[in-house]
């Protein structure tokens, strides 16, 4: 083996572990990024899940509201539709309290819900999620 070509070969491996080193730097560099996102891509799919499951757990109340005229059967109906959400019957609330025997009332049933994100994500705490119905009365 001559003289050039082991220099050669020791320029190349040293290129290429200098190669190496910066491929890890760029990556502890990135890493931090696609974290972010990720954990972003987490939360907002939560909360969007939220969003629909406040929505239908308001029409439910709506619908119990409207046919058995009851305030409790309707929050207890919220409650249940919401399942995992785990909402307490302060947060439904439910407008007129009786439906009118002639129909021509609407309820109207709004719930709220606080969706926090996981370990207080960019500084913030959650945000606050309503869900809403409106039925007219089946009299």
């Amino acid at each position: 083996m001559s003289a050039s070509t082991a220099r050669s070969r020791r320029r190349l491996a040293s290129s290429l572990l200098g190669e190496r080193g910066a491929a890890a730097v760029e990556f502890a560099l990135v890493v931090p990024l696609l974290l972010m996102l990720l954990i972003g891509i987490v939360e907002f799919s939560k909360a969007f899940n939220a969003q629909a499951t406040l929505s239908a757990a308001a029409r439910e109340a709506a619908r119990t509201m409207t046919l058995a005229n009851d305030v409790t059967l309707a929050r207890t109906a919220a409650q249940t539709a919401a399942g995992a959400l785990g909402l307490s019957s302060s947060s439904v609330s439910i407008t007129p309290a009786t439906c009118a025997a002639d129909g021509s009332t609407t309820v109207k049933v709004t719930i709220t819900y606080r969706q926090t994100f996981v370990a207080g994500l960019l500084g913030y705490a959650g945000v606050d999620l309503t869900g809403t119905a409106a039925m007219r009365c089946a009299r």
